[in-house]
C-alpha cells in the first residue's frame, strides 16, 4: 500500500459520492483531476451503488457541478440490475422495493412487475426510503407464506454518507429485515463488490483490468471489487473508510493506494509540467 502512484493507468473508474463529490459539492481535486485524466486521452468512468438516480440524472448532477460527462460514462446499480435480471431471470415477475428509478427501468426493459405475493418470482431489495411495513409483507408472504420468490439485491452498503458526518440507512438494512423474517437468504447482490460491476463500467474498452484502477471511498465495496477482479485501488479518504481500517487489513484485501484527496493519484513527478501546486486548486 503507497500513497502517491508513481505512474497513470490505462483507464479510472471512479465511484461518486465520497470519492468525487460530498452531496452538492465537488471534493478537492476532482475537477482538474478528471480533465486531466481526459486531456490525456485515458478513459474516465463512473460507477454507482446508488439505485435512486439513473445514469440520466447523474449526468444533469456531474453537469451541475462542472465535470460535463456522456451518459455512456456512467454505469450503476439501476443498470446492473436491470441487466442481470434480463439475463438470469427471463420472464419471470419481480417485486421491487426500490424507488421510481428502478422502477422506470425494469418498466423500460419489459420485466413485470407485481404486488400480489402468489405471483412473485423476485423479490429485489433496495436504497428504499419508502420502505414500510407493507412491502415487507409483500416480501414476506412471496418468499415464506408462498415459497415461491427469492430475494436478490441492487447493493449491499450499510447507509448512504451525507455531508457533515451524517448518513441514512441504505439497503443493507432492508436486506437484514426480509432475511429476519423469512429466513431466507439473498442469493445476489448485484452492485460492487460483484464483478457484474466491472463489466459496466469497463464494457467497450479494450483495456486490461490489470492495468486499470477503481478509485472509491470504501474498503467494503470500491476496494472489495478492485480485489475480486484483479484490479488496482485506490482510496481517497474523503468518504467512510479510514487510513486505520486501510492498514489493519491483510496485505490482499489493502487499497493499492491511499490518497487524502483524489488528484493525488496523477504521478507526483507530472504535477511540474502539468502547472499543478498544492495550494492552486481552484476549490481548494
Amino acid at each position: 500500500m503507497t500513497a502517491w502512484p508513481e505512474r497513470l493507468y490505462d483507464a479510472y473508474v471512479f465511484d461518486m459520492d465520497g470519492t468525487i463529490y460530498l452531496g452538492d459539492h465537488l471534493l478537492p481535486g476532482a475537477k482538474r483531476l478528471i480533465e486531466e485524466l481526459r486531456r490525456r486521452g485515458i478513459p474516465v468512468r463512473f460507477l454507482s451503488n446508488n439505485p435512486t438516480k439513473d445514469p440520466g440524472q447523474y449526468v444533469e448532477k456531474l453537469g451541475m457541478l462542472g465535470l460535463p460527462t456522456p451518459v455512456e460514462e456512467i454505469a450503476n446499480t439501476v443498470v446492473t440490475t436491470t441487466r442481470w435480471l434480463l439475463e438470469n431471470k427471463p420472464g419471470q415477475t419481480v417485486f421491487p422495493i426500490a424507488e421510481e428509478p428502478l422502477k422506470r427501468a425494469f418498466a423500460r426493459a419489459g420485466i413485470r412487475m407485481s404486488e400480489d405475493p402468489s405471483e412473485i418470482d423476485v423479490v429485489v431489495a433496495s436504497y428504499d426510503r419508502t420502505f414500510d411495513y407493507r412491502k415487507l409483507q409483500i416480501a414476506f408472504d412471496a418468499i415464506w407464506f408462498y415459497k415461491r420468490a427469492v430475494l436478490i439485491a441492487t447493493n449491499p452498503d450499510r447507509f448512504c454518507p451525507f455531508p457533515g458526518g451524517r448518513g441514512e440507512p441504505d439497503c443493507a438494512a432492508i436486506i437484514a429485515a426480509i432475511e429476519a423474517c423469512t429466513g431466507a437468504r439473498c442469493e445476489m447482490v448485484v452492485g460492487k463488490p460483484d464483478p457484474v460491476m466491472l463489466g459496466a463500467a469497463l464494457g467497450g474498452l479494450d483495456v486490461d483490468p490489470a492495468n486499470c484502477v477503481m478509485v472509491g471511498d470504501r474498503i467494503m465495496t470500491d476496494i472489495q471489487m478492485a480485489v475480486n477482479t484483479g484490479m488496482c485501488s485506490a482510496m481517497p479518504l474523503t468518504g467512510e473508510s479510514t487510513l486505520a481500517e486501510a492498514v489493519a487489513l491483510d496485505a490482499a484485501h489493502r487499497p493499492t493506494h491511499v490518497v487524502d484527496r483524489v488528484d493525488r493519484l496523477i504521478p507526483k513527478a507530472l504535477w511540474d509540467e502539468i502547472g499543478w501546486t498544492e495550494d492552486n486548486d481552484p476549490i481548494n
